[in-house]
């Protein structure tokens, strides 16, 4: 998990950095448990661009990941701690004393030969998936569910971890990585412990063709268009935009809130934002 620089042989090279992949134990992921991920490019079905600066990459499979972590009862033993090209995170592969083989996130400390198990009956312990009413107040947990049985949806990135703040009636009380307070019942599943990976957010890209490895397309700054592709584009020689900045379609940035109203909004007691 540490971070390893280069030396700067090149340009390119100068300011790039590596995880040094010291906890990977495995190269090859496990075949029954992998399928191709198929492209969009950023396009919705008809086509049109949804998602800007997207397309391209390098080819991955996808790692099919066991979010809802079902398998109530039956204890599991950490067969390899294995990289994953579509997140953050690492995956565990699990083989279940059934002969069943799965993935899960790897939480921090994690490593091959642990002995791990979910359900009502599953001890505190890194890499255990309870239900909220089971987990000790102050816990740090991730892989969060918000519906029964549908599977973890919150905190599934590297080094992310949320902590259980309160049990009150049916629904606990969750403190995010963002800040945000919220309920959440207490029947839903969480996993214990720490995503690991923490230092991903210290990595620096270093050059342009390795976010193109990442399926990132170029960004182009509005100040540097012309007024007919973008609201802040034109005037002569350079200027600095001329009014708040904005959108292609000419709605506010940096700060301007756009979600709306959803039944959910109920169950957020602090927002993230002031």
């Amino acid at each position: 998990m540490a971070i390893k620089r280069v030396k700067p042989t090149s340009q390119g090279r100068r300011f790039q950095e590596f995880s040094t992949f010291e906890e990977i134990t495995k190269t090859r992921p496990e075949k029954r448990l992998v399928k191709i991920a198929k492209k969009t490019g950023g396009r919705n079905a008809n086509g049109r661009i949804t998602i800007r600066h997207r397309g391209g990459g390098h080819k991955r499979y996808y790692r099919m990941i066991d979010f809802k972590r079902d398998k109530d009862g039956i204890p599991a033993r950490v067969a390899a701690i294995e990289y994953d090209p579509n997140r953050s995170a690492r995956i565990a592969l699990l083989n279940y004393a059934d002969g069943e083989k799965r993935y899960i996130l790897s939480p921090v400390k994690l490593a091959v030969g642990d002995m791990l198990m979910s359900g009502e009956n599953a001890e505190i312990k890194t890499g255990n998936a309870l239900p909220l009413s089971h987990v000790p107040l102050g816990t740090h947990i991730h892989n969060i569910e918000l519906q029964i049985g549908k599977g973890g949806q919150l905190v599934k990135s590297a080094g992310g971890y949320a902590q259980l703040m309160a049990k009150e009636g049916r629904y606990a009380t969750i403190k995010l990585p963002s800040g945000e307070v919220r309920l959440v019942l207490q029947t839903c599943k969480a996993t214990i412990g720490q995503i690991g990976n923490k230092d991903h957010e210290n990595i620096s890209i270093g050059k342009a063709g390795r976010k193109r490895m990442l399926g990132r397309r170029p960004k182009v700054r509005g100040v540097v268009m012309n007024p007919v592709d973008h609201p802040m584009g034109g005037g002569e020689g350079r200027s600095s935009g001329g009014r708040h900045p904005c959108t292609p379609w000419g709605k506010p940035t940096k700060g301007f809130r756009t979600r709306k109203r959803k039944p959910s909004d109920r169950l957020i007691v602090k927002r993230r934002k002031k």
